[in-house]
This record gives structure tokens, sequence and C-alpha cells, in this order.
């Protein structure tokens, strides 16, 4: 409800008389391409988390992985910052046979690699926009995102780094709590404890073999990476071209870059609001006013509602094949 009171509000301050004709004119087979390139993003994603998942041992079919991709984002798009994706595909991988610690491995080492990408490209998009874009408010809205996107770089190294401090300081806040929660808390938090400290071992066993001899799936999921954001990316240069506008490519992934960054501050759900205002700033320096509701309510259909939709769908489906709901059915 939040995204589309925000599409509605964008569309009411930049729809004129023009607009009409530029709807009228869409060309349909580009939109049609749009939904291709994202539908092909799922599958990149899908295979950087078999190659990784193959690194450390663990054969997963590419459909297993796309069920598991295309389900957390249905999970993420309904979560303050988008946060509860990753949980969900550290669940499924586990429900796969893999053990939580190395799930997790996957699953962070996949975030890892695009806070790299993202950390990389960062500098050149922010140099792209430097000139245009005057906006104290938006400067620091990007600060905090790079300082929250280094460190949690910083934190993940360090917890493959130093594994022992990291379970040292769980054992010390469980111990905290269990002191509050009494004899019989203490005792299942205690049984919590070893867990975590086995699957932190598993982690950290996790992440250097894909330093050592699973280079090869690090290496695989670098490129996987690097061509989901490309594919990504270039949903919005196709949106404009069903608009008949004529997007400059370069401009048009350096506003995206800049936007990942923006949407991991919000707390709201999926980022709702947040990218949508922030869309509207970044992209009306490129797109015409008279396109630019339209443009930024396509964006935000095939990057956030496509995800709703599709991953709701997947979600349902592999609910449904669950015991306890099987049970419920019946």
């Amino acid at each position: 409800m939040i995204s589309i009171l925000s599409i509605v509000i964008v569309l009411i301050f930049t729809l004129d008389t023009t607009t009409t004709e530029i709807v009228r004119k869409i060309r349909p087979e580009y939109l049609l391409a749009a939904l291709g390139i994202h539908m092909l993003s799922f599958i990149i994603w899908g295979l950087r988390t078999k190659s990784m998942a193959s690194a450390l041992g663990h054969k997963i079919g590419i459909i297993t992985a796309l069920e598991i991709v295309i389900s957390s984002t249905f999970v993420a798009a309904i979560t303050p910052s988008s946060i509860g994706g990753e949980p969900l595909r550290i669940h499924l991988l586990s429900q796969n046979q893999m053990p939580i610690g190395k799930a997790t491995a996957v699953v962070l080492g996949e975030r890892l690699l695009d806070a790299i990408l993202i950390l990389l490209i960062a500098p050149f998009s922010l140099l792209l926009f430097h000139g245009i874009m005057s906006n104290p408010t938006l400067d620091i809205v990007l600060i905090s995102g790079e300082l929250l996107l280094i460190v949690s770089l910083i934190f993940v190294l360090y917890a493959v780094l130093r594994p022992h401090n990291i379970k040292l300081a769980i054992n010390v806040l469980v111990g905290w709590i269990a002191r509050l929660g009494g004899k019989k808390t203490g005792s299942k938090l205690s049984k919590l404890s070893e867990s975590i400290d086995r699957e932190m071992e598993e982690f950290h066993n996790s992440m250097h073999i894909f330093f050592t001899e699973g280079r090869k799936g690090l290496f695989y999921g670098s490129i996987y990476t690097v061509i989901f954001w490309i594919v990504e990316f270039s949903l919005l240069p196709v949106i404009l071209l069903g608009l008949n506008q004529a997007p400059s490519v370069m401009i048009a992934f350096a506003a995206q870059a800049i936007l990942m960054i923006i949407l991991i501050v919000p707390l709201t759900p999926g980022s709702s609001g947040i990218a949508e205002f922030s869309a509207i700033t970044l992209f009306s320096f490129f797109v015409p006013a008279n396109a630019l509701g339209i443009t930024v309510a396509a964006w935000r259909a095939f990057t956030f509602y496509i995800n709703l939709l599709v991953g709701g769908f997947v979600c349902f489906k592999l609910l449904k094949n669950t015991e306890m709901i099987q049970k419920y059915i019946k």
C-alpha cells in the first residue's frame, strides 16, 4: 500500500496532457523484453547459488536454486530494508541437506560479492552525477548507505577471519539473556549456544573453502554477479525504449547503482516509498518530465511488483509442499 500510494503521488505530480500521447505510443515489445530480462536475472542468480553451493560440495538442481532465489524476493519485498530474503534462502538451502553454516556461507558470500561490486562502481556513478545532483539530503542518504555497506562488508570479513571472537560475543549475549530468563530459559539457550558454535565453525570452514580449493565456485559466483547486475540494470534503458525515449545507458546504470545504495538505508517494507521518490529524483536528470512518472511506475512494476507476484506464487508452492501445511489442508 505504501508503494502504491507513492506511485499515485508520483503520477499526480508528473502527468500532463502530453503524457497520454506517450502512453498511447507505448511499444509493448520492449516492455515484454523488460519482463524477459527480469526473468533472466532470476536464472543468473539461481546459477550463482548453484555454483557456489557446488563449490562447498553440495549439488542442487537449477530448478531448486530458482525456487530458492525467487521465493526470497517475495519475503524481501515485505520486510524492512528487504532483509528477509537472506534468512529464507539459508533456510531453504538447509532444507536441501546443506548444513546451516554452509548455507550461510553461500548466502553471505553472494551478498559480499554484490556489496563489493556496488562499492566498486559507486564512485564512478557518483562522478557521472557530480555537478547535476545538488541535493544535500540525498548526499547524506548516499553516504549513510555507503557506510552501511562498508560496515557490513567489514563485519562479514571479520566473522570469516575471527570466528572465535564472534562466538565469544554471542555466548556472552546468550549468557546475559539466560540470567534474565531464569533456569528453564538458560537450559534452552545453552543448547542454542552450542548449536550456534557448531554453525559458526561450519560457516568459517565454508568461507575458508571458498578462498582455497573452492576458488572456482567463488570465481564463477563473481562472474554471475557481474552478469546479474548488468542484466538487471538493463531494465531501465529497455523500459525507456518502450516509452519512445532515447536512454543514456551509462547514466541509467549509474542512477540504478546509486539507488541500490539508497535502498539499503530505509526501514520500510521492501523500501516502499523511498524507492519511488528516490527514483523520481535520480531519473529526473535524464528522463523528460512528461515521461518521468510512467517510467518510475514501470521500473517499480518490474523490480518490485513482479517479485511480489512471482515470488509469492513460488512461496505458496513451497509452503504447500511442507508436511505441516499438507496436514492442515487434509
